[in-house]
This record gives C-alpha cells, sequence and structure tokens, in this order.
C-alpha cells in the first residue's frame, strides 16, 4: 500500500478563554478536513519552531497549506501599520510561513495557500497588497463577510482562466465563492501569474509557472466542499501532486 502523502499544515496563534488565558498553537478543522478527505495526511506544524527544527522537518513533507487568518506585517511590503482596520500581526507566524513558501518554491514541493496564504505567497515574492481592499481599492467590492455568520455563503463570482492550472482542476471559467478578507493583492509580485479575477478587477487566485502546485486562492475553499463540491477537486489535485501524480 502507498503510503499517504503527509501535508504539513501551517498554524496561528489564538489565546484561550480561560483565567488566567492559555496562548495555544491551533487551525480550523475545515483545513484538515479536507486534507484528509482528499487522501493526505494533516500534520500541523507549531508556530513556536526554531527555524532549525522547521528545517530539519521541512523535507519530510509531502505538501505543505498555508491556511488564512490575520493580516501580514506591514513593513514587509513597503506599508506602515497606522490604517485602523489592520488586525492580528504576527511577526513570528510571517517568519515561519515565508519559510514554507520559500522552500516549497527552491524544493519543488507543492504547496496550497488560501486567504492570507495567497497574500503572503505575493509579499513573498516581492508584491504589495491593499492594507484594506474596501477604503482603498478604486471600485471594490465588498469582501470582507467575516461577521456576517456563514464561511459558506457565496458572496461573489470569480473569473478563472481556462488555461490555467487551477482552472482545469475547476473545470469552470466562472465559480461563485465566499469572501472573507479585508487585505488582497496590489502590485502582483514578479514571478506569479494572476488566474481568476473578481468583478471588480480583485486578483483572487494566482500561481507561480513551471512548478508541480503552487496555487493559491483568496477566498476559503476548505469551508465549501459541501456548498461547492468542485472544490474538493482543489485538494484532491494538490494532494496527488504531493503523492508523486504529475
Amino acid at each position: 500500500m502507498n503510503a499517504r502523502p503527509l501535508i504539513g499544515c501551517a498554524t496561528y496563534r489564538k489565546v484561550a478563554g480561560r483565567r488566567p488565558p492559555i496562548e495555544v498553537y491551533g487551525l480550523m478543522p475545515d483545513y484538515s478536513e479536507a486534507v484528509r478527505l482528499a487522501g493526505g495526511l494533516p500534520l500541523l506544524i507549531p508556530l513556536g519552531l526554531q527555524q532549525d527544527d522547521l528545517q530539519a522537518l521541512l523535507p519530510r513533507l509531502d505538501g505543505i497549506l498555508i491556511p488564512g487568518g490575520g493580516d501580514v506585517e506591514p513593513a514587509r511590503y513597503g506599508a506602515d501599520n497606522g490604517h485602523p482596520t489592520i488586525r492580528d500581526v504576527d511577526g513570528q507566524r510571517d517568519r515561519a510561513e515565508l519559510l514554507l513558501i520559500e522552500h516549497a518554491l527552491q524544493q519543488g514541493t507543492p504547496f496550497f495557500a488560501i486567504c492570507r496564504g495567497l497574500q503572503v505567497f505575493n509579499v513573498a515574492l516581492g508584491g504589495t497588497l491593499w492594507a484594506d481592499v474596501q477604503s482603498q481599492m478604486p471600485g471594490a467590492l465588498r469582501h470582507d463577510y467575516v461577521n456576517d455568520g456563514s464561511r459558506q455563503r457565496l458572496a461573489h463570482q470569480v473569473t478563472v482562466r481556462a488555461e490555467s492550472q487551477l482552472g482545469r482542476v475547476l473545470g469552470a471559467e466562472t465559480i461563485e465563492v465566499n469572501s472573507l478578507h479585508h487585505q488582497g493583492i496590489r502590485r502582483l509580485a514578479p514571478g506569479l501569474r494572476a488566474v481568476a479575477t473578481a468583478p471588480d478587477g480583485l486578483i483572487e487566485a494566482v500561481e507561480a509557472p513551471d512548478h508541480p502546485f503552487a496555487v493559491a486562492v483568496q477566498w476559503h475553499p476548505e469551508n465549501l466542499l459541501q456548498a461547492e463540491p468542485r472544490m474538493r477537486r482543489l485538494f484532491e489535485r494538490f494532494v496527488a501532486v504531493a503523492g508523486g501524480d504529475a
């Protein structure tokens, strides 16, 4: 029996609601469940690992998942942190995920980045972000539905480039997605290809050409496995490539 691909999932810092508060590293279950359903074995990567520990772990991983979460430190893309909507910045998390991306690109390790993950990917390669899409991007639609109750709500359509890896996996040139972010790509990084856009022109997905699987989406497919079954294909293809399927 072939071993199931081992997928390293980046984690983030949360504070448990106790007295005194307890800091934990975690991941929303939908991410690990999506990996499991796609045939992979999810492994949570503790945020507190030192760089040499991460570098020892990375060669053992078949794939890397970078999830959503708080904002990237503005100084990393040449901005200041004065915008009032910036929240949940964690420099330690930025450093860890940038290292994961660097490894994945250098070694050809398949990786899948979601929401914040797309933004970190763009910053890692020299791109910039809108600190707040709604207030800064001309003509922007509403993209932040975080406080509207359901992560399954299909907020808007995206147009997908049919010849892209994303387009081939989804088998569609348009698809409805949820939208749970307030930041987004402002200047696309050199070396990345925009492969999906929202109706207002905001980049909704990117890929690294000539990489086995380096795909990032701005929406949250892990929350849409029931509402939009085509989202399963993203995880299935990611895990399949991680398992050696070219």
